[in-house]
């Protein structure tokens, strides 16, 4: 008897609250300490025009302002300017910045998981919960540590279950809140080494994203494997899709027009 690939592949690993308000504490705390190691007038690979001092001024913008959201509690505007508690670091910037993390996780902690909040992705469909913002503050610390890291020459992998979780809300929330496909209706399958599996269906309402890989469904236009880490950072544009670590089969250009699709910020 034949077993299913979806039998095979290994359950996702599901995130709870709790595991996110670690991961924002334990990503944030990375990212300083790869700060700290790197000169602070460097340059992020990643995000060019900033500098390291840049780059950790903004993570304690973002956390200061989605604590001011979630504290906010169900609304249809994100919170005035003056909501949000010390936006503007003084001359211990790492102080400052481990306060940020402090005042983001208080809030969450508060609120628990299923306070209703403003969000930008509401309109998408997805959850817009104070558990959904702890959940994209994961990915916001992660990415940004990784960041961090590679300014100070030291770049590690992403924990792979919190780059599993952090791919599955990026195809949902982050390419499910885009406006249509700008390029033929076609299908993108993206499959870790580590399990989970999704496949990505681009048309002219957008994006939507399904778990599951190659074989569950109409054949994808391409597939690109590859450990959940380096999936994640080429999505984000942090990683050459063509640097080894992945493998890509099908069209290429498919590939890389969803790659450069997306706004970053």
């Amino acid at each position: 008897m034949t077993t299913s690939r979806s039998a095979q592949t290994p359950a996702f690993p599901e995130l709870r609250f709790t595991d996110w308000l670690e991961l924002i504490e334990e990503r944030s705390a990375v990212l300083r300490k790869a700060a700290e190691a790197a000169p602070s007038e460097a340059r992020i690979p990643g995000c060019p025009d900033w500098t390291v001092r840049d780059l950790l001024t903004h993570v304690g913008q973002v956390q200061r302002f989605w604590a001011a959201v979630v504290a906010a509690g169900p609304a249809l505007r994100p919170p005035s300017d003056d909501l949000v508690v010390d936006r503007t670091p003084g001359s211990d910037l790492a102080a400052w910045s481990a306060g940020a993390t402090t005042v983001l996780l208080d809030a969450l902690r508060t609120a628990g998981p299923e306070v209703g909040c403003w969000t930008w992705w509401a309109e998408s469909g997805n959850a817009a919960t104070s558990g959904s913002v702890a959940r994209h503050q994961v990915q916001e610390a992660a990415v940004h540590a990784r960041d961090a890291q590679e300014a100070a020459g030291a770049a590690e992998p992403l924990p792979p279950a919190l780059a599993a979780d952090a791919l599955d809300e990026f195809l949902h929330v982050g390419f499910g809140s885009m406006d249509g496909w700008p390029h033929a209706p076609a299908r993108v399958a993206l499959v870790t080494d580590e399990g989970p599996a999704w496949t990505l269906i681009l048309d002219t309402t957008g994006a939507s994203a399904v778990r599951g890989g190659p074989g569950e469904g109409p054949e994808p236009g391409a597939v690109l494997s590859g450990p959940a880490s380096d999936l994640l950072l080429a999505l984000y544009r942090r990683a050459p899709l063509d640097d080894g670590a992945l493998r890509l089969t099908g069209d290429p250009a498919l590939v890389r027009q969803l790659v450069v699709w997306p706004p970053l910020g």
